[in-house]
């Protein structure tokens, strides 16, 4: 029987949503958490700032007692540059700062208290950008290929009470991928029809992937890359 999209969520967890500015993003995501049978609660902070990001672990271990898993899902992809010419210093600074600084960060000090208790699992969200590049935004490029080196090293310092992967998600349409001019003028239709599987899928029909990794049935993966991307970035032999 085909999986229904919604299955991961349908697992009695109970989540901490995390949001900077989006409150009422945050909120939306944690409602759709208790819809499914699941507890949540949301917590913010700018994880641009290590200070920031210390007070939000102590916040989420305090309210949930215990972490079983992180999905570090957060990241600037510089959505309204559309060529690698309107690079600025701003955004460069930004995206390093949010999709390296603060992945790294949320690794460091929420994975060195899973430690401390004893277990934990930890899943970063790369792209597949890191396999061809991106002429649009080459700084959202190098940020995602610098979450393979948070990812192996945290994974060998961990080792073995916390893993940590890499999830790889294609392209999807979110709110923000269809908002994009270039998606609206014809992007999409190419990039489906270089897609085996045919289709550019919303974020919930990827979940599982995610899930796959924090749970148990991972527990001989660590350090690992995973696509999830319908094989637009097959690999050749």
């Amino acid at each position: 029987m085909p999986r229904s999209p919604s299955a991961p969520r349908r697992r009695g967890a109970r989540v901490g949503v995390h949001y900077n500015s989006s409150k009422q993003g945050a909120e939306r995501t944690a409602e759709r958490v208790r819809e499914a049978g699941g507890e949540a609660f949301v917590v913010q902070a700018d994880i641009s700032s290590w200070d920031a990001i210390r007070g939000l672990a102590d916040e989420a271990f305090e309210r949930a007692g215990a972490l079983d898993v992180l999905v570090n899902n957060v990241g600037d992809v510089a959505s309204d540059q559309m060529s690698w010419r309107e690079l600025t210093q701003e955004s460069l600074d930004r995206v390093i700062d949010v999709d390296v600084k603060g992945t790294l960060l949320m690794t460091h000090e929420f994975g060195s208290r899973m430690l401390e208790q004893g277990h934990g699992s930890i899943v970063n969200i790369g792209s597949t950008v890191v396999v061809r590049g991106s002429a649009r935004a080459p700084q959202y490029a190098a940020a995602k290929y610098g979450l393979l080196g948070i990812t192996k090293s945290y994974a060998a310092a961990f080792a073995p009470t916390v893993r940590v992967n890499t999830f790889a998600p294609g392209f999807m349409e979110t709110g923000a991928t269809l908002e994009r001019a270039d998606w609206r003028s014809g992007r999409r239709e190419k990039l489906i029809a270089q897609t085996p599987l045919g289709t550019i899928p919303p974020p919930e029909a990827v979940a599982g992937t995610a899930l796959f990794l924090a749970t148990e049935d991972a527990s001989h993966i660590t350090g690992a890359y995973m696509l999830a991307d319908g094989g637009f970035n097959m690999v050749g032999a």
